[in-house]
């Protein structure tokens, strides 16, 4: 692995256990109860239907079923390792759970946020749906930009997918599912774990 991305990956990991520790004792309520409200201050139905729409993918059964299909899709066509590689992809559900275990913070509430109703449960940080979008979402990205020949389609694809990853943080807390601080870690955890597997990937594909 390269030495920026371990310095990345040092540093996100560090900045998540300070954030968590500062979460635990409350230091950040004032800053996440402030962003969230600023946040839902966006009115208007279309900007409603796609914070809901870029949403949707992290809401069971489709949370279940998609990070089974792409490398179900990878394997069928011949791409083995890619289909390994898409499945680990998804091993940040594990991370989110036992991080989510030991935290054990309560959502907003819907008295004093709107929270739109959804097929959620469990506790809130991290948020479940930006960290899987990272590691699902990012490990397509990183097998397409390796696997896709024709520049522009391969740039349209990750372009794609990185505006799928990038919009899903402000739709949960838009949604009132989450706090700003449980979406900035998942985005620190879940790109650490990427980095870390695609590099796996490349060093893999290099040996072939």
């Amino acid at each position: 692995m390269k030495l920026w991305k371990l310095v990345y990956v040092a540093s996100a990991v560090t900045a998540s256990v300070a954030i968590a520790k500062s979460v635990h004792k409350g230091h950040t309520a004032d800053f996440d109860r402030a962003v969230t409200r600023a946040i839902q201050t966006r009115k208007g139905p279309r900007f409603a239907r796609l914070m809901w729409i870029t949403s949707w993918a992290g809401f069971p059964p489709q949370s279940r079923t998609i990070p089974l299909l792409l490398p179900a899709v990878f394997a069928l066509t011949g791409h083995r390792r890619a289909a390994r590689y898409q499945l680990a992809g998804w091993g940040t559900s594990l991370i989110s759970g036992t991080v989510k275990t030991l935290m054990q913070r309560p959502r907003p509430s819907p008295d004093e946020f709107t929270v739109r109703h959804a097929n959620i449960g469990g506790t809130s940080f991290p948020s479940g749906h930006v960290i899987n979008y990272v590691g699902i979402y990012g490990t397509l990205a990183v097998i397409m930009a390796n696997n896709v020949p024709f520049a522009p389609l391969r740039r349209l694809i990750v372009g794609a997918i990185g505006g799928k990853i990038a919009l899903v943080g402000p739709s949960r807390i838009y949604l009132g599912h989450h706090w700003f601080t449980d979406v900035l870690t998942s985005y620190l955890l879940g790109s650490s774990y990427v980095i870390v597997l695609s590099s796996l990937y490349r060093r893999r594909r290099r040996k072939r």
